[in-house]
């Protein structure tokens, strides 16, 4: 029995080692992984982004969400390593409301918004009273009203800012009238009103070619919209890890620009 308790001693400490051997293998030549937080699962672009980080032992994992609300909140609470969704717009309102220690690591993508129409191919056609639907939230609303105000509809007060209200509107030469919607019903409500202003990602899911199906569409070159460039983002404690630079760099190449302005067709800009 003495001889048996040596023996089985002996091959569990052998077990041990092996087995602390391998976890520490397992650690050092470990893949760093990065956590990618998105909107959606439209992972083109960022496929390529993973299929380059792959050759560099960093493996980018896809963290889907279905809101706008939560991918910030779970970069906060460590959920994700990183997110790519938002404009710096959204992104700053919503990190002051929030209180989070998160940044703008870098720019993406312009997802321009358009004006579209089932009952017009033309804004001068628009008759006056005619109902124009926009989206009810601050950031796109706001956008949209600088649209109208683009477009010749309507005059915003200055004094509003990036965040116009509709009781900012100081100048309705057609006597339009405003509907707001939530952003996403805005493509199934269209055949009831006149004329819909539609952030780019919504359009492009209910079918529209930004390009070729608005009657007006953001100037690209309008140096207005600069707050609504896409960005990565980050936390505070994390942005100068080397892999989460990295992700950044080789999303910033011109490869990457490429296959953007491909796959894209001009619906979406890169802007780096």
């Amino acid at each position: 029995m003495k001889k048996l308790r040596v023996i089985l001693l002996v091959v569990l400490s052998i077990l041990g080692i092996i087995g602390c051997g391998k976890k520490s293998e397992d650690v050092t030549s470990g893949t760093k992984i990065v956590k990618l937080g998105i909107n959606g699962d439209e992972n083109v672009i960022w496929e390529n982004v993973r299929d380059e980080l792959k050759k560099e032992n960093i493996e980018l994992k896809f963290i889907n969400f279905a809101d706008y609300i939560r991918p910030n909140l779970a970069l906060q609470e460590k959920e994700i390593d990183i997110n790519a969704f938002q404009t710096e717009i959204y992104f700053d309102n919503f990190k002051k409301e929030h209180k989070l220690s998160i940044v703008n690591l870098g720019y993406t993508v312009l997802a321009p918004m358009g004006i579209y129409s089932k009952k017009i191919t033309d804004l001068s056609a628009l008759k006056d009273g005619a109902t124009v639907a926009i989206p009810n939230d601050s950031s796109n609303g706001g956008r949209a009203l600088l649209l109208l105000q683009d477009a010749g509809l309507v005059t915003l007060n200055k004094e509003a800012g990036a965040f116009p209200r509709v009781k900012d509107i100081v100048a309705n030469p057609k006597g339009i009238k405003i509907v707001e919607l939530v952003a996403t019903q805005i493509p199934r409500s269209i055949e009831d009103v006149d004329v819909a202003a539609i952030n780019n990602g919504v359009a492009v899911q209910a079918g529209y070619s930004p390009l070729q199906d608005s009657i007006f569409i953001e100037d690209f070159k309008n140096e207005r919209l600069k707050p609504y460039f896409n960005i990565i983002a980050a936390r505070e404690d994390n942005q100068n890890n080397p892999e989460i630079k990295r992700v950044l760099e080789i999303y910033q190449t011109a490869e990457n620009k490429k296959i953007i302005d491909d796959y894209y067709k001009g619906s979406s800009i890169a802007v780096f």
